[in-house]
């Protein structure tokens, strides 16, 4: 059972439904794709892991793509060497990655329960018992062997375990607007900070333009009344003009926390994306760390209940994807706080910061690899090979395909440079492939994209020991 049906809950049901796992999801809003969503873009990472779910092209073709993240005005991050097929950030809004997440759930098979609320949750060493009440307050009681809750930042899945979710307010008041423009926007993306005012602009593809600001003077409730006539004058003074903003269709304050789930499981329940962590919107990471976890889980649980993998293997999404969501708030507040630097040692930091980045090639590439996702490894056992936890690229394979290709459908990928047949009882978990240049070594690819193990050079022994180990029984 998945609570919540945003983005990181529709990619983890329709990968649940696909390997062939009864899924329930739990909406407790009506059905409506909602187009007031704050992320709007997706990164490298994550359109690798859309690639191998052959959605990723669909939504190239709807998005736009940036080659260069800039920050703090004068650093710009060069996305076009990023080792992917995906060497740029796609800027769309979230809505439409939830149009197509959600179409291939339902065609998977995922029952969806909408206006339905989670009031209640219990487990025992059998599964999980799930309290709901549903359309005219009618109540239930479900049955699962695993909840997942991917239902937001004041998830009720996570207070219903009795999960603290410690952290702290970064900042207050800040402002949102959907608005149509007189003039167009010079970039694609288009942000700054000076003095005590930040603005964001992005566009989403109908007309109108998602306008996100801040300033410093303006330490106002959530509740506090907001005009146009506000944001125009905070996108003045960080942007040093409004571009003529008008028509305001919706307009919001909201404040962004960082926060962090101390646990993402407790016994039989996971949280995943803003249930297990939130942070600032800066480097647009928010949206894509959540559906890179749903992306981790997933597999996982579909091998365990699928009586493939034992129930330990649940274990790891804490180990692998614990560090990540850390590291992710880490980043998005250092971005935050030195584009709202205001006091002089603050200020030279961030300069001394960007001259830095500017000039050594490989500090601003492990920026880049952590802002996009593709810089980060998973912890391997101690005596593994090298490539173990690493991300493996979209490599070509022999025949003309590509890993990502043959990643489609769940399974694991054994790429091999000698022929090898895998038994019968691999046959619908496995699909086993060559490369298409001499490298010698054999790498067995998990199905999100990691390697499982790897071996300089193997024999068929060596391989189907790795595959008892890895892929199961």
């Amino acid at each position: 059972m998945v609570v919540g049906s945003g983005p990181t809950g529709l990619l983890l049901a329709g990968d649940l439904a696909t390997a062939g796992v009864p899924v329930t999801v739990l909406e407790k809003r009506p059905h409506k794709i909602s187009n007031l969503s704050r992320a709007f873009v997706l990164h490298a990472r994550t359109l690798e892991q859309l690639d191998a779910r052959d959605l990723a092209d669909d939504l190239e073709k709807v998005g736009r793509p940036l080659d260069r993240l800039a920050l703090f005005g004068r650093l710009t991050v060069d996305l076009a060497a990023l080792p992917s097929r995906f060497n740029h950030l796609l800027v769309l809004p979230q809505y439409e990655v939830e149009k197509v997440l959600e179409r291939r759930a339902v065609e998977a098979g995922v029952d969806f329960r909408y206006e339905t609320e989670l009031t209640g949750l219990t487990q025992d060493a059998d599964g999980a018992t799930v309290e709901a009440r549903g359309p005219e307050g009618r109540t239930e009681r479900l049955r699962a062997a695993y909840v997942v809750g991917a239902d937001g930042m004041r998830s009720a899945v996570r207070d219903a375990i009795g999960l603290p979710f410690p952290g702290k307010s970064v900042i207050r008041s800040v402002v949102l607007a959907d608005v149509r423009l007189a003039e167009e926007p010079p970039d694609l993306l288009t942000v700054n900070a000076v003095g005590d005012a930040f603005a964001f602009l992005a566009p989403f593809g109908d007309g109108y333009y998602r306008v996100i600001g801040w300033h410093r003077g303006r330490n106002v409730p959530d509740t506090e009344p907001l005009d146009l006539a506000e944001i125009q004058e905070i996108t003045r003074l960080a942007l040093g003009r409004d571009f003529g903003m008008h028509d305001a269709r919706w307009m919001s304050r909201f404040h962004s926390d960082e926060r962090q789930a101390p646990a993402y499981r407790a016994g039989r329940v996971f949280l995943a994306g803003d249930a297990a962590h939130v942070h600032t919107p800066a480097g647009g990471q928010g949206m894509n760390t959540g559906l890179q976890d749903a992306a981790n889980l997933s597999w996982k649980l579909a091998a365990v209940v699928t009586g493939h993998a034992g129930p330990a293997l649940l274990d790891s999404y804490q180990a692998e994807r614990h560090p990540v969501g850390r590291a992710v708030l880490r980043s998005s507040g250092g971005i935050v706080r030195l584009a709202m630097a205001k006091r002089p040692w603050t200020l030279a930091a961030r300069a001394a910061l960007t001259t830095f980045l500017n000039a050594v090639g490989p500090a601003r590439r492990e920026v880049a690899g952590q802002v996009t996702g593709v810089g980060y490894r998973y912890p391997a056992p101690r005596g593994a090979h090298r490539l173990t936890g690493t991300r493996v690229p979209d490599v070509a394979l022999a025949g003309g395909g590509r890993l990502y290709e043959a990643l489609r459908g769940g399974r694991f990928v054994l790429i091999t440079p000698e022929p090898y047949e895998a038994g019968p009882g691999f046959a619908d978990r496995l699909t086993v492939a060559h490369w298409a240049s001499d490298r010698r070594t054999t790498v067995l690819v998990r199905p999100d994209g990691y390697t499982a193990w790897a071996a300089d050079s193997a024999d068929g022994t060596a391989i189907e020991v790795a595959l008892a180990a890895h892929v199961g029984g």
